[in-house]
C-alpha cells in the first residue's frame, strides 16, 4: 500500500551499502565517538542525504516513503548514535537550509550538504531550557550589517564535529515566541566553542554543549523573516518527531526478530525457547504492538505526502512509539537472558540507545501536554507562512 517495487529496489540497495560501507566501522565509532569523514562523503555520492530535496541543488527529489525506509534501515546497523547523526544531519538541519534558506546560502551551504562535504547541526536546546523553546536565553543583537550572537546550547547531535550550525536566538527579547529567529553559522567563526558530552547512549555521535561569546555574522545569514523563527521550528517538529517515531518502530523490530532468532536456536530444559508458552505469548503481544505502531506512523507518512499538517499525529507518534519501543527492548533483553545483558550483543546497546527516544526532540512529558492541548482545549497549530 505504501512502498512500490522502486522502494524495495531502494530499500535493498540501501540495506547492502550500509552493510559494506557502515557495519564493519560501527564498533570503532562507537569507541571513539567519532564518525569518520569518508562516510559522510560515501553517503553523499549515493545520494541518500538528497532523497527528499530539490534536483537543483543536487537532491532526488523523491518521495517521503524514502525516508522512512532510509530511517528503518538505518536502525538496523546497531547504532543510534550512527543513525542519529545521519538523519540529524539530513532532516533538522538541512530541513531548514532547503525551506527558509536564501538562494545564496542554499547554494553554497545547502548544496554541500547532499554531496557530503559539509555537515549541519541543529542548535534549539539550551543549558536551563530543556523543551522551553519560547524561554532561550541566547540573543541576536542586530548592529549594522550583522549580528551579534551571544548565549549557549546543549545536547546538539553533530555540535562537536560538524561543518556548520543552524541556531535559534532571540532578536526580541521582550517576546518569547514572536522574537526567535534562527540563523546559519560557519563552524570557523571567531567565539564559536564546543565542548564533547558524555552519554549514556548514542555513542558513535559526538554531541555537544556550544558557547557563543560575541558571534558577528553577516545579516544575510537569518534564515527566513526575523521573529518567525518559532514558526519555523514548529513547523518542522512535526517531521522530527515522525523522524523519531519511525525509528523507534524500526529499532523495536529489530530488536524482536533479533529475540525471535535466538530463541529459536537457544535450547532449555531440552526444547527451543520459542516452543515455551508464556514466552511465545510475550512475543506476541510485542509484535502486536510493533505492528500498530509501524501502521501508524506509516499513515502519518501518507499524510504528510499528501500535505497535511501532522502535529498532532507526529505527537503521538513520537509518544507511543519511543515508549513501545523501550518496553519491547527491555523484554527481548529478558528474553536473552544473560546474554542479553553483555556487550557481544546487540540487546545492550540497543536498550541504551533507545532510551533517549523519549527525551531528544521533546520529551514525553512536553508532547502530552502538546496533544492535551489539542485535544482538549481545541488548540490547532499552522504551518508557518
Amino acid at each position: 500500500m505504501y512502498f512500490t517495487e522502486e522502494h524495495e529496489a531502494f530499500r535493498q540497495s540501501f540495506r547492502d551499502f550500509l552493510n559494506k560501507e557502515v557495519v564493519p566501522h560501527i564498533d570503532k565509532w562507537e569507541k571513539t565517538g567519532n564518525i569518520e569523514r569518508f562516510i559522510w562523503k560515501r553517503f553523499g555520492e549515493m545520494g541518500y542525504f538528497g532523497l527528499n530535496y530539490p534536483e537543483k541543488y543536487g537532491g532526488l527529489g523523491l518521495d517521503v516513503f524514502y525516508t522512512v525506509i532510509f530511517l528503518e534501515e538505518l536502525q538496523k546497523v546497531n547504532s543510534g548514535g550512527f543513525a542519529a547523526a545521519m538523519w540529524a544531519h539530513t532532516y533538522l538541519a538541512m530541513t531548514h537550509l532547503n525551506t527558509e534558506g536564501s538562494e545564496k546560502i542554499k547554494n553554497e551551504y545547502l548544496t554541500s550538504s547532499i554531496n557530503g562535504d559539509k555537515i549541519g547541526c541543529l542548535c534549539i536546546t539550551e543549558p536551563y531550557g530543556g523543551s522551553d523553546v519560547a524561554g532561550m536565553k541566547t540573543t541576536a543583537v542586530k548592529k549594522g550589517d550583522n549580528y551579534v550572537i551571544n548565549g549557549s546550547k546543549t545536547f546538539i547531535t553533530n555540535g562537536y564535529y560538524s561543518d556548520y550550525l543552524i541556531v535559534t536566538a532571540k532578536t526580541d527579547t521582550s517576546s518569547r515566541t514572536k522574537g526567535i529567529s534562527i540563523f546559519i553559522l560557519d563552524r570557523e567563526t571567531k567565539g564559536i566553542s564546543a565542548t564533547k558530552l558524555d552519554k549514556l547512549g548514542w555513542r558513535a555521535s559526538d554531541t555537544a554543549e556550544i558557547a557563543f561569546d560575541n558571534v558577528t555574522i553577516p545579516a544575510e545569514n537569518l534564515l527566513g523573516e526575523e521573529g518567525k523563527g518559532f514558526a519555523y521550528l514548529m513547523s518542522h517538529f512535526a517531521l522530527e518527531r515522525l523522524v523519531m517515531g519511525v525509528n523507534a518502530h524500526a529499532r523495536a523490530e529489530y530488536a524482536l526478530n533479533y529475540a525471535i532468532q535466538y530463541m529459536s536456536e537457544r535450547k532449555a530444559f531440552g526444547k527451543t525457547l520459542d516452543s515455551f508458552q508464556a514466552l511465545r505469548h510475550k512475543v506476541a503481544d510485542m509484535a502486536s504492538e510493533v505492528e500498530m505502531s509501524k501502521e501508524f506512523n506509516y499513515s502519518i507518512a501518507q499524510r504528510m505526502k499528501d500535505g497535511q499538517y501532522i502535529v498532532k499525529e507526529a505527537s503521538m507518534s513520537k509518544l507511543l512509539s519511543t515508549k513501545i519501543a523501550d518496553r519491547v527492548i527491555n523484554e527481548c533483553l529478558q528474553l536473552l537472558g544473560g546474554y542479553g545483558y553483555m556487550e557481544d550483543y546487540p540487546m545492550a546497546r540497543l536498550l541504551r540507545d533507545s532510551r533517549l527516544g523519549q527525551i531528544g526532540g521533546g520529551t514525553s512529558e512536553i508532547l502530552r501536554e502538546i496533544i492535551a492541548k489539542m485535544v482538549i482545549d481545541k488548540k490547532s497549530y499552522k504551518p508557518a507562512t
